[in-house]
Parts: C-alpha cells; sequence; structure tokens
C-alpha cells in the first residue's frame, strides 16, 4: 500500500491492546486517508519523497465519546442542580420543544468543535434532527454515528420515527461523506419511553442494515421500575426483543445485576461508560471492574454538555480510574493505560468499529498530537513508559492537544478549528440559546 503522508513523533501511542509506547516512530497516511504503517522509524517503508512532519510531543489516536448529546452544547448549565429525571422533565425537555433544527445545527457545530480542540475525532451522537448534526460535523471535519431518538410520546410517533431512518439508511447507506465521516443508526432513547413491540420493530430493522443501537440503559434506579419488574431487568428485556442479538451500545448501564454483565457479555453489547454526568446528576457509580472483569466492551462517554457540562474526554478518562479505584478500594484496579484505551481501543469497539480508534494499518487516520511543552512534562519523555502514561493521563489532558486529523486530514492546528471560524460559531450558539430562554 503506497502512502502519502508521514507523521513521525518522538513518542507514538498506537493503542493496541497493550497499550504499547513507540518511541521515535512513524504513522504513515495513504492516499485514502487511512493508515498503511505505524511502527518504529528505523523499520519504516522508504519515503519515496513524500510529505514527512515532523512532531514534538505525542501522537495518538483520536479519541472516542461513545454517548454524546453535542447539540445541548445551547442548554449548558440549565436545571443543573435538580435529579435526572426532575432535570429533564422540567427543565430540558420543555426547552428543547423550542429547538429548531437551525439552533441544532448551532449546538452541534459548537459541539464538534470543543471535541476536535480536545482530540475527541468521534462521537456517538443521540439527538433529533440528525441531518443537522452530520451537516455540522461535515463542516468541523469530525466524525459521527447518528442516532436519531425514538420516544413514544404525544406528538411523537415511534413508527414515523422508525421508518424515517431506515429510510435514510436505504437511501444514503450506513456510512457516507468523506472518509466515511458520518455512520448512520437507530436511537430508541429508554426501554422505558417505547413499549416492547418498538424495541422489537427497532431491533428488527437495525439488524437488517448492520445497523447500531444506541440506547439508554439503568441509568437512575428509579426510572425502570416497571420494566424491572415485569422482565427481571432492562437487559433481559432487550434480549428478549432481539437487541442483543445485534451491534447495540448501552449508555450509562449504572444499574447492572452481576446477570445482567454477564449477558452483556455473553451477546458482545458494548457499554458507554459516563462517569462525570452520572456523578454530577448522582445516579450512581456504574460497575466498571466488573465489567471489564467480564470482558465486556466498555467505552467513555461525556453524556450531554447540560449535564457534564463539557465534552472533555479526557476528564472522563480521570473520572472512569478514579471512580473505580474507590469503589473497590484498589488503587490498581484501573491504571492510566487501560483508562486510555478506553477512551480510543474500547470506544471503538462498544460501538462495534474497527476502523476507528486505533493507529493499525486499514484504520481511518484519526490522530491527535500532544505538545509535551508543558509542566506536565517537565521530567522529558525519555521517563519509563508508565510514567509518561501517567504525565499524559493525570498531568496533561486535553490541554495540550495541538493538531487533530481525521481520515487523514488535518482539522485543527495549533489548537484551533481549521475549518470554521470558532467566534463566529460560538456567536451563532449564544444567539440561538437566547431565544430558549425567552
Amino acid at each position: 500500500m503506497t502512502f502519502r503522508r508521514r507523521l513521525r513523533a518522538p513518542v507514538v501511542l498506537p493503542a493496541d491492546p497493550t497499550c504499547s509506547v513507540l518511541r521515535d516512530a512513524v504513522v504513515d497516511i495513504d492516499e485514502t486517508g487511512r493508515i498503511s504503517y505505524c511502527g518504529p522509524a528505523a523499520t519504516a517503508p522508504e519515503d519515496d519523497g513524500v510529505l514527512v512532519t515532523d512532531l514534538s510531543g505525542i501522537l495518538l489516536p483520536g479519541l472516542v465519546n461513545s454517548h454524546a448529546h453535542s447539540p445541548m452544547t445551547l442548554l449548558r448549565g440549565m436545571g443543573g442542580e435538580l435529579p435526572l429525571l426532575r432535570w429533564l422533565q422540567e427543565i430540558i425537555w420543555p426547552a428543547e420543544a423550542k429547538l429548531r433544527p437551525e439552533d441544532i445545527r448551532a449546538g452541534m457545530l459548537l459541539g464538534s468543535v470543543e471535541m476536535l480542540r480536545h482530540g475527541v475525532t468521534t462521537s456517538a451522537e443521540m439527538y433529533f434532527d440528525s441531518e443537522q448534526l452530520a451537516d455540522a460535523v461535515l463542516t468541523t471535519g469530525g466524525r459521527v454515528l447518528l442516532a436519531p431518538p425514538m420516544m413514544d410520546l404525544p406528538g411523537m410517533d415511534w413508527r414515523t420515527m422508525l421508518d424515517g431512518i431506515s429510510r435514510w439508511i436505504d437511501t444514503d447507506g450506513l456510512r457516507f461523506g468523506p472518509g466515511d465521516r458520518v455512520e448512520v443508526g437507530y436511537g430508541p432513547h429508554s426501554a422505558y419511553m417505547l413499549a416492547p413491540e418498538a424495541l422489537r420493530a427497532i431491533s428488527e430493522a437495525a439488524a437488517a442494515r448492520g445497523a447500531l443501537v444506541q440506547i439508554h440503559v439503568a441509568e437512575a434506579a428509579a426510572e425502570d421500575e416497571k420494566q424491572r419488574a415485569e422482565h427481571g431487568s432492562v437487559p433481559r428485556l432487550l434480549d428478549e426483543v432481539g437487541m442483543l442479538a445485534g451491534r447495540t451500545i448501552a449508555a450509562h448501564a449504572v444499574h447492572l445485576s452481576t446477570e445482567d454483565i454477564e449477558l452483556f457479555a455473553a451477546r458482545g453489547t458494548g457499554v458507554a461508560h459516563c462517569p462525570g454526568s452520572n456523578a454530577k446528576l448522582a445516579s450512581g457509580i456504574a460497575r466498571l471492574p466488573e465489567m471489564r472483569a467480564a470482558s465486556v466492551a466498555v467505552g467513555l462517554g461525556t453524556d450531554g454538555p447540560a449535564s457534564n457540562d463539557d465534552l472533555d474526554l479526557w476528564e472522563e478518562v480521570q473520572l472512569a480510574a478514579m471512580f473505580a479505584r474507590l469503589s473497590t478500594k484498589d488503587s490498581t484496579v484501573l491504571g492510566a493505560g487501560a483508562a486510555l484505551l478506553m477512551a480510543t481501543r474500547g470506544g471503538a469497539e462498544a460501538l462495534g468499529r474497527d476502523d476507528i480508534g486505533a493507529l493499525e494499518a486499514g484504520r481511518w487516520a484519526d490522530l491527535v498530537h500532544v505538545d509535551t511543552d508543558d509542566p506536565a512534562f517537565a521530567t522529558g519523555l525519555g521517563v519509563p513508559d508508565g510514567q509518561l502514561l501517567q504525565n499524559l493521563v493525570w498531568a496533561a489532558g486535553s490541554r495540550r492537544v495541538r493538531d487533530v486529523w481525521v481520515a487523514g486530514e488535518q482539522v485543527v492546528g495549533e489548537g484551533e478549528s481549521l475549518r470554521v471560524d470558532r467566534a463566529k460559531v460560538q456567536a451563532s450558539a449564544a444567539e440561538a440559546a437566547a431565544r430558549l430562554r425567552v
């Protein structure tokens, strides 16, 4: 395979299963925007005069936000002191009823810019008017997995919503856009917002198209009492309707039994762990160590920027490790490398994607350059591998992200979007948010 660009860095983190640290390494990008080689510079193919970019810090895969509602940047800070169900019913849903399609696009533009500046190249989004989300992400140059939400509420017909998603996939394909930047799937909001009949129909439509299903599962203790009483648990209900037989990611998954975890592991169901949102809304602490021990594919999610209140996945890396340690009283249960993998390779696996989340030949060249001219790396890059990962995860985080590539195209340079004017995006979002307060 030929390549058209080479990125060289003193440290490359390919996000392989052991979280290896490569010294003086390169990543080659082919003419399609995919990786053709990642490894030591000493054993790399001859460059044949192609463009070589020498970077000064750490190169790693773009982070994968496995659960988000990014257009909610417009709602940031609204009702933030309320518990989950009151927050939704009294603040968020009434405000969302006022949203216009152009407002949603403005919120997604801002969210996408925010994520890309943090090195988050992919997000799994559940939100209304998903065509607006697709357009916004194609504008910023990011990558997105869309799940238009389906609910059974007055004025919302889940059958019409289901048919609309299926037609979209049948017309445009499961993935489309430059570098397959957009994937379309199904977003049943939750088992408490849809009857089993609806969940079964959604499962069948998704299975017929190989599409991803994104669904909230067991986020708050009191949200699905009826479903638990009738079916034993929400995972058991989803299994009964066939949803766990296909590509499915369960968002939050806080209140799972041991049997639920075993069921997810047996069915290959992914989980989007959202520790920041779960903590802020007092939803609980998910059983992350048990899920990992059972080999459940777990990624990290920010949830919406109205409940978190940002889209910085590096914070979720830290929180996931800290909560896992607190819940087990074991400071070794989740190390820096393992936590970082949850935001990269693990997120891709949870979403059923093997073309993102790692720097491997054949995957999309979604990459992040972390500048190490910072007190966090004052001890240098020559420290042992474990110490280097500790400094990146615990001390540096997102603030040192400088350059970002998606499908081989640079979309962030020196910390700013190369595709859109951030000031204009922020102004548009502010204008849209002001209308919601009227």
